[in-house]
């Protein structure tokens, strides 16, 4: 019963935050209430890391910290592993989980998709834009982690069906 709670209270928490940033405060400037939103799971990341890494000898290359992420980290935060991960061995590495539970209560009603579409957001809808609005956060948790693990990186998230979601990691040299 206490997770369950505990879930729930995260899952309204990242709706509230979404929503107060890309909503109220930065309505019309979406680029920063992303940025604010990322900062956020940025900071929760740094934190999280600190807690499962504390008895943890440090990691001696990328591939080895990412790998803690997929199972390890992974499986504490969202309570299971990371489905797939594949790497280029030059510093990209993509984190594919085929049930994303952030955003396993999202969908995108198609049919009202073709008559609110914005000409002006080319290839993006407008419903994939607020989706991807709620992957800044753990892009975010992402980034912090492995920032504090010492390794720079810019972290991306791709959705190619719900739930299934795909996050980017660019290591920076």
């Amino acid at each position: 019963m206490g997770r369950e709670v505990a879930e729930s209270c995260v899952d309204t928490m990242l709706m509230e935050m979404v929503a107060m940033y890309s909503g109220r405060f930065y309505a019309n400037k979406p680029e920063l209430a992303a940025r604010r939103i990322e900062a956020i799971g940025y900071q929760v990341g740094h934190q999280l890391s600190e807690r499962y890494t504390m008895e943890r000898p440090r990691f001696s290359d990328h591939l080895e910290a990412i790998k803690f992420i997929c199972k390890d980290f992974w499986s504490e935060v969202f309570k299971k592993q990371i489905d797939n991960l594949k790497t280029n061995h030059r510093g990209t590495f993509v984190l594919q989980d085929n049930k994303f539970r952030w955003l396993s209560r999202v969908s995108i009603d198609s049919s009202s998709e073709k008559e609110t579409e914005d000409p002006s957001t080319p290839g993006e809808s407008k419903a994939a834009q607020a989706v991807s609005m709620y992957l800044y956060f753990p892009c975010g948790i992402i980034r912090g982690v492995l920032s504090n693990l010492g390794i720079p990186c810019a972290v991306s998230a791709d959705i190619s069906s719900l739930p299934t979601c795909s996050f980017v990691i660019r290591v920076k040299a």
